[in-house]
């Protein structure tokens, strides 16, 4: 009986060691039919830690979260159960019979899959409102509005687009990113700057909240017809109250993540009316004033003066052309000189633009300037109206007469047939090239305060060069003082990429580990697959490191593998930069 007791207690030890040996690799899904509406769970798990994990391609739906790591380890009876999952979360595309095809890992050096998994979605259903759900609370208590002030604008109206971010007083937000901007297509388009804007106490839906303006834009509209605004979409990191309270009573709260977007505007733009519009309407849609200035109605030929032509008002300043000026073919008229003084706000864009013509005429007589006609649609009678200027007249007094052109009985051009301007080699003769302007009070350098500055700056430089200098042989002096700032410099240069990733958490926390690997390869002379916990331990020792720097270090190496599948805000990121600078600090002092 012995004998056969000894032989069933070696079976189940065999038996157990066999079962203990096999590697599990499977994955799971929390429902194989769920509405479009709804999301997945998926989870990728082992019994056994691997590498080189590669999930399937998700083709047929959208990964909204993860993938998220996790690791269990169990002893029941002295023997050890070890499992690791890889979770995502899945949003649907759209309708139908969908297959999640094979994730593979490398355990031991052999390759393992899962099994292919077939996913029904249906129509969308009715989602069951859980109180206690921290999504359902931040969905219910964090709105993001996009207010536009007119749906129904004319064609080249302005209209504006004001992105409000209500939040419930009983929600806090710790962060936010905007990973989808809208793109303003067949509008002319200005942001208004919002910084600096605090947050305010309002309504919504009837409910008190709080806002905050995160953007402002002014819309022109290009086209006519249907126009979409896209959305604005946020990701926002919040805590929210749960059901669980601390010991003194207080609400417990839960960090969580939300994409809140505005959603899709749509606006209806009109064409301008046909009826009594002028043929030479250019495209100006507000309310203008018109004016045409000379600055000189009486000079000599050869003399230059300036016309500007402007036009003020509030419109669409930048997005039509002013008239143009006619004048006679004696007065030889240079490009315009286009200038805009215009300030863009929630009311649209308001100011002046101006066409500056040089003008200079070729013979003596009186030149007139034709009045200027423009036209534009008034939004507040919706109707077109029309500015015209007054006649200038032209006096050029002394001059050459140009006897091509007919004339009045005084001898004064009345033609205003364009022709060509014949110029002379001395049309620019009034100019002075070449100058011999002499000073008429002498100066001499001798015994100025330039003089006596440069003389006395040696001497004086020469205490201020020995200081330096002393200064300089203490600093070299202090080894132990040198050796700390060589250690926080050489922190700052690993730890610069991931300082400037803080608050995008997935790139931040890539950035540290790659500084941390790339900081001890270059310490410890190792190369980067040899980075394990135990051998980082080990040579760290080697080289002297106090037992709590190196305890932080590899704690520090932990939170970067983690922190990537978590919910972290940015005061945590700080601190564990902070700690990742100061560690390396001290291993660099430290390692001998």
């Amino acid at each position: 009986m012995k004998i056969i007791k000894h032989i069933s207690i070696i079976l189940l030890l065999l038996t157990t060691s066999i079962t203990l040996a096999q590697v599990k690799f499977e994955a799971k899904v929390s429902k194989q039919k769920l509405g479009i509406n709804e999301r997945l769970r998926i989870d990728f798990e082992m019994n056994k830690d691997g590498d080189n994990f590669n999930p399937p391609n998700f083709s047929n739906f959208t990964v909204v979260g993860g993938p998220n790591q996790s690791v269990s380890n169990s002893w029941i009876n002295g023997v050890r159960t070890y499992k690791k999952t890889y979770s995502y979360f899945l949003a649907p595309k759209k309708r139908g019979n969908f297959t999640i095809k094979q994730a593979t890992i490398t355990i031991d050096g052999e390759t393992y899959k899962t099994l292919p998994l077939n996913i029904q979605v249906t129509a969308a259903v009715d989602k069951p409102k859980d109180p206690n759900d921290a999504n359902f609370i931040a969905s219910e208590n964090i709105h993001l509005v996009a207010e536009v002030s007119k749906t129904t604008p004319y064609l080249n109206e302005a209209i504006t687009v004001v992105y409000k971010l209500y939040v419930s007083p009983t929600i806090a937000v710790d962060n936010w990113n905007e990973i989808d901007s809208p793109r303003y297509n067949d509008f002319w388009s200005q942001n208004i700057n919002t910084q600096g804007q605090k947050v305010q106490n309002g309504t919504y839906n009837g409910k008190d909240y709080r806002f905050l303006i995160l953007r402002k834009a002014v819309l022109y509209p290009q086209k006519t017809g249907k126009l979409n605004i896209e959305p604005l979409t946020l990701d926002i990191s919040l805590r929210v109250p749960s059901n669980r309270r601390d010991i003194f009573g207080s609400l417990l709260m839960t960090r969580v993540n939300k994409t809140v977007s505005a959603g899709n505007k749509t606006i209806h733009v009109k064409p301008l009316p046909e009826a009594g519009k002028p043929v030479d309407f250019a495209g100006a849609v507000g309310d203008f004033k018109l004016d045409v200035i000379a600055s000189k109605r009486v000079l000599d030929a050869s003399e230059s003066f300036q016309v500007k032509v402007a036009v003020e008002g509030n419109g669409n300043l930048k997005l039509f052309k002013l008239p143009k000026i006619s004048l006679p073919s004696s007065l030889e008229v240079y490009e315009p000189e286009h200038k805009e003084q215009v300030k863009t706000n929630l009311s649209g864009m308001r100011g002046s633009i101006s066409d500056s013509y040089t003008v200079v005429p070729q013979y003596k007589g009186k030149y007139p300037i034709p009045s200027i006609s423009f036209s534009y649609f008034d939004l507040k009678t919706e109707t077109y109206k029309r500015l015209s200027s007054d006649e200038i007249i032209i006096d050029v007094l002394n001059g050459p007469t140009n006897n091509t052109t007919s004339g009045t009985s005084d001898g004064n051009p009345i033609s205003n047939v364009k022709q060509r301007v014949v110029l002379n080699n001395d049309q620019f003769a009034f100019i002075k090239t070449k100058t011999d302007f002499v000073s008429t009070k002498s100066t001499y350098f001798f015994k100025t305060n330039l003089f006596w500055s440069l003389l006395l700056s040696p001497f004086l430089l020469i205490p201020l060069a020995i200081i330096v200098r002393r200064k300089k042989a203490s600093r070299d002096a202090d080894v132990y003082g040198n050796r700390i700032r060589k250690a926080d410099k050489l922190a700052k240069k690993y730890l610069s990429n991931a300082k400037k990733s803080l608050g995008k958490k997935e790139a931040f926390y890539i950035a540290l580990e790659k500084a941390l690997h790339n900081y001890l390869k270059a310490r410890l002379h190792i190369e980067t697959n040899d980075l394990s916990k135990d051998k980082i331990n080990s040579l760290l020792k080697e080289k002297q490191v106090d037992d709590r720097v190196i305890k932080d270090f590899i704690a520090i190496v932990k939170n970067c593998e983690l922190a990537r599948y978590t919910p972290i805000d940015i005061v945590t990121m700080q601190e564990d930069y902070d700690k990742a600078a100061k560690t390396i600090s001290l291993i660099d002092k430290q390692a001998r």
